[in-house]
């Protein structure tokens, strides 16, 4: 079965593209990098021709709600017209849990898109995760000021990248399931401790002293709605262990 993965060279794409691979699918990773934009639709038609699914793990490093609803619209806009004239199967898209309860900023984006594929002509499945382990590592460089790097205040579940990956490879050569069942990681983290501990691991001297950021979104994750509600399919890798497979 041939699965085309937009986003394929990225932190979670990458591994649906292993994942397949190793499962005996044929696996094409898209990126700009080889000449496919969702944002323009540029590349879409040849990268999709023979593809019985698709999978879409794009992403955006813009935080504005303005910027991701632009970048997310277009880019479902032009993926289902693509799929569609290409005659696949099922699309599958990689969305973030909770975002129906803080549809603020980045997160804005996200149900956009959800809206859109909902209600595409092309099968779907929407595979909401948590935050991955990497997003402390994320949180780490962007809010730094010098040896000072700020430790936002907000309750998680986070889970491996790996693990994902392998949950949408394993969604997207199946039937279209609508809204799949949602992946969390196995334990709820608290993130300044989770930014703390990763800043452990690089042997920096640094100050990361725990805040609570005033944006709705960051308000909304301290309050514990970006955590699964009711039974997530859970991943096996704690952020620990993850923190431990970086010394190696």
């Amino acid at each position: 079965m041939l699965v085309a993965v937009v986003g394929g060279t990225g932190t979670v794409g990458a591994h649906a593209v292993r994942a397949l691979r190793e499962k005996g699918h044929d696996a094409v990773a898209l990126s700009r990098s080889n000449g496919v934009d969702v944002a323009t639709g540029d590349g879409l038609d040849d990268a999709l021709r023979g593809a019985a699914a698709v999978i879409d793990t794009t992403n955006l490093s813009a935080l504005s709600a303005r910027a991701s609803v632009a970048f997310f619209e277009a880019g479902a806009r032009h993926l289902l017209a693509a799929a569609e004239r290409a005659g696949t199967s099922h699309l599958v898209t990689l969305s973030i849990v909770g975002i129906d309860r803080m549809p603020y900023d980045y997160y804005a984006g996200k149900v956009a898109q959800e809206r859109l594929v909902t209600a595409g002509s092309v099968p779907w499945s929407i595979v909401r995760s948590t935050q991955f382990h990497e997003f402390a590592a994320q949180i780490y460089r962007q809010a730094a000021f010098g040896p000072i790097h700020l430790a936002p205040r907000a309750r998680l579940q986070p889970v491996a990248a790996t693990e994902v990956g392998a949950y949408l490879a394993d969604v997207a050569v199946g039937a279209p399931r609508g809204r799949a069942q949602e992946i969390a990681g196995p334990l709820e983290e608290a993130l300044d401790r989770m930014v703390a501990d990763y800043a452990g691991t690089r042997g920096e001297r640094v100050w990361t002293p725990s805040v609570s950021l005033p944006t709705k979104q960051m308000k909304a994750l301290r309050e514990g709605r970006g955590l699964p509600v009711g039974e997530p399919r859970r991943g096996d890798q704690t952020y620990a262990e993850w923190l431990t497979s970086l010394r190696e």
